[in-house]
């Protein structure tokens, strides 16, 4: 039910943003949901994430069909990827819970510092650092100019670089934590993580499908990968999918 109707009210909203993207694909893509054809929307959609014409309500959407279609892991996959650029976005994150507790989905242990970092996008935080790093330095540079020493631009400069420093380090956890540029998740059905790059080699840990995953490296068919409860081991590469595109 509540997949159900965020799904009708945000494509009502979404639709004016995408459409003016995509008009022939994105309104395809939603005719084909409201009759039930969800295998037809997702292409619709994917013609439209191909194209390179990608926003958080274009991937919420891809997420509900794919949910109506039965995949759960691309599904969560699909709200992962409008988080990341709508770190906020309710529907996304409502959607995103109860498909990860209807596919038994295992997720990445994060850190307190990870998860504030998550709160804001990069763009967000390269903003707030440029910003902030100028204003600090012509705080800086007025004090050095005048010939009487001024507290409260000393206060404001301190401050600034302050934030400026504080921005920067949630950029770096934001690209390189457990929800970076290594994120992904598994999107296939009954994958086992093992300890060798070897179908017969012995199982680390069984993903179900919206399992997140951390890529450490890649060999050949196969990628190694930080796993759920603090675990390592190898799985297919096709059988999971980076959430930054």
């Amino acid at each position: 039910m509540l997949l159900a109707a965020a799904a009708s009210v945000l494509m009502a909203l979404s639709a004016i943003g995408a459409e003016a993207q995509n008009p022939d694909a994105f309104t395809k893509a939603n005719e084909e949901y409201a009759a039930g054809r969800f295998r037809e929307a997702i292409e619709f959609y994917g013609e439209v994430v191909k194209r390179g014409e990608t926003s958080a309500a274009l991937f919420y959407n891809l997420g509900n069909a794919w949910f109506r279609a039965g995949e759960f892991g691309q599904a969560i996959l699909q709200y992962q990827r409008a988080l990341v650029l709508e770190p906020q976005h309710p529907e996304a994150q409502a959607n995103l819970g109860l498909t990860r507790d209807k596919a038994r989905a295992l997720e990445l242990r994060q850190s307190w510092w990870d998860r504030m970092a998550g709160r804001g996008t990069p763009a967000q935080y390269a903003m707030i650092a440029t910003v902030s790093f100028w204003c600090g330095a012509f705080c800086i540079a007025a004090v050095l100019l005048r010939r009487r020493r001024s507290a409260p631009l000393k206060i404001l400069a301190a401050v600034s670089l302050l934030v400026a420093t504080a921005a920067v380090t949630a950029l770096y956890l934001r690209e390189t934590g457990s929800h970076g540029k290594a994120f992904a998740i598994v999107t296939a059905k009954n994958v086992q993580a093992r300890l060798a790059t070897a179908d017969n080699a012995a199982t680390v840990l069984v993903l179900p499908p919206g399992s997140e995953i951390k890529v450490l490296s890649e060999r050949g068919d196969w990628m190694y990968a930080a796993l759920p409860n603090e675990l390592r081991g190898w799985i297919p590469a096709d059988s999971a999918e980076r959430v930054r595109l």
